[in-house]
């Protein structure tokens, strides 16, 4: 059975969840929560399962609480259920001592009966590196950020020390690993829910069914409709102020903004660009922003017999008007991007040498390489808009042109549910637009998920393309413990990005919120969605 259909008819069945396949009651909603709309519908609900998406950059910090968390401003890794940690001198072994009083969901498909402890800890990392755990084949045992990331060589074990300590075995030192662990995806699982499902035979359930300890639960999911999710009064910080919160993923209707303008939605996440302006005149909404941790791009599939020549990918770079590109996809709230990291990132390196628009010296290089009669190339474009990336196919569309004018003819495909985990059977098509929001503030979380020889055995690389060197440069920088030294090895890695194009920068997108006045006690990150338990409504 298709796993969301299971959801949703898994949730319907239960009594005390009423009004399956029903319009949304914005107006009873209002009364005690909010509706928050711009986001597709979740394929599950484990971050630990996904990339990206609704899962891990909205649900995730409601349902969910992680061991550390991100400071928004600093980026750095704060307390969260771990209150301190220690590392040993050699670099390999974290040892957290946990919050006591962490109360997991009580739900209509689970009774805890005890507060989380360091064997849930276990319970939740071991299922991603041990092929032996009982869920680690569970629905389809795919992890394709920690794939990414070549967690399960990193990480060896994780113990419990006792009910309130765990230790973390890495295998060699690793200076993102705390902020690794502070992401949205590094959940924690309840093992006393697991052994349930699995006496039960049910074991899919975790993924189906979520229990975690986060400010808010799971209670109703409508495939295509809505995610309700109700307050957990046992919230181990404080109880949320709203009863409710509401996740309209309607595709029917007219579009998310006009439900915002009509008050059926309270919260616009990521509104697009062109939409800033009808927002900003608006006297009962306000507008939030801040700059995200993001980037559009290209990946150029390095398999293809042209794509292979570095000549025809710098060709392809050189031919691109960017500036253009911010004009009509950004309405000028984007900015150039000079290489994959973005400017907030601290190893940030500007190369306006290589990434400029020069359609002369795209044609010499067209024509050194042997394609001076052309050449005839396709491109995976999405269909759904991303902070990164308001308006895929606009934006595809004027590189189409850009590329016709150097010879080049480009058919796009348009593509809906983008996931890469799906690129080998995707290995036939030559280019792909694609994009990339970080989850931490360390350079590799952008340099390793995307363009390691690691990610490529994963089959996560799209370019498909490894190059020892570069690998080298971000293994190091992951050991050296003095910043000026891993400074001067990202450097060196972007510089070979810019030498190689296995990917072609586009543009840095901004990070917006839009919502109604009624509401305060929204917290802005550039990496996900806050939790949403300070949200309260005020007297409109």
């Amino acid at each position: 059975m298709n796993s969301l259909l299971r959801i949703t008819l898994g949730l319907c069945g239960l009594s005390l969840l009423a009004g399956c396949g029903e319009e949304i009651d914005h107006t009873q909603i209002r009364q005690s929560g909010f509706v928050y709309c711009g986001q597709g519908s979740p394929s599950t609900f484990n971050p630990q399962l996904v990339d990206s998406g609704i899962t891990s950059e909205a649900l995730s910090p409601q349902l969910y609480d992680t061991l550390l968390k991100l400071d928004p401003d600093t980026h750095t890794p704060i307390p969260n259920i771990a209150t301190q940690w220690q590392l040993n001198d050699s670099g390999t072994e974290y040892t957290f001592k946990l919050h006591s009083g962490v109360n997991f969901h009580t739900t209509a498909w689970f009774t805890p009966t005890r507060p989380l402890n360091a064997k849930d800890v276990v319970f939740s990392f071991k299922r991603i590196i041990d092929p032996t755990h009982p869920y680690h084949y569970v629905s389809n045992g795919n992890y394709p950020w920690f794939a990414g990331i070549n967690f399960s060589s990193l990480l060896k074990d994780v113990s419990a020390v006792d009910d309130q300590t765990v230790k973390f075995t890495l295998s060699r030192p690793d200076n993102s690993f705390l902020s690794n662990i502070a992401t949205t995806h590094a959940v924690i699982l309840s093992e006393e829910y697991g052994q349930q499902l699995q006496i039960k035979d049910e074991k899919y359930n975790i993924d189906d069914l979520p229990v975690g300890t986060g400010p808010f639960y799971l209670d109703e999911f409508n495939f295509n409709d809505l995610v309700r999710l109700r307050r957990h009064d046992g919230y181990w910080k404080r109880p949320a102020i709203m009863k409710q919160v509401v996740f309209d993923i309607s595709q029917r209707g007219t579009g998310t903004l006009a439900k915002l303008l009509r008050n059926e939605c309270d919260v616009l996440s990521f509104p697009i660009s062109s939409q800033i302006p009808v927002i900003q005149k608006q006297d009962n909404i306000d507008l939030s922003i801040k700059p995200a941790m993001n980037v559009a791009f290209i990946a150029v599939n390095t398999s293809h017999p042209a794509l292979n020549d570095v000549r025809v990918r710098k060709a392809l770079n050189f031919a691109i008007n960017r500036q253009n590109i911010l004009d009509s996809v950004y309405y000028g709230t984007g900015s150039i991007a000079y290489n994959i990291l973005p400017p907030s990132s601290w190893a940030y390196q500007k190369d306006d040498i290589q990434i400029r628009y020069d359609r002369n010296y795209a044609l010499g290089l067209l024509r050194d390489a042997g394609y001076a009669n052309g050449l005839e190339l396709t491109m995976s474009v999405p269909i759904e808009p991303r902070s990164y990336n308001p308006s895929p196919r606009k934006m595809a569309e004027m590189i189409q042109a850009n590329f016709a004018d150097i010879g080049v003819t480009m058919h796009l495909i348009p593509e809906s549910n983008v996931n890469r985990s799906q690129l080998a059977e995707m290995s036939h098509i030559d280019l792909f637009l694609r994009g990339w929001t970080g989850d931490t503030g360390d350079p590799d979380n952008f340099l390793r998920p995307l363009l390691s020889c690691g990610a490529n055995r994963a089959g996560l690389n799209a370019s498909m393309w490894c190059n020892s060197d570069f690998d080298f440069l971000l293994d190091l920088a992951l050991e050296v413990d003095r910043p000026r030294y891993r400074l001067n090895l990202y450097k060196q890695a972007q510089t070979i990005l810019n030498q190689e194009f296995p990917v072609i920068p586009i543009a840095h997108g901004m990070q917006f919120k839009a919502y109604n006045k009624s509401l305060t006690g929204f917290r802005l990150s550039p990496f996900s969605v806050e939790p949403f338990n300070d949200v309260k409504r005020v007297a409109e």
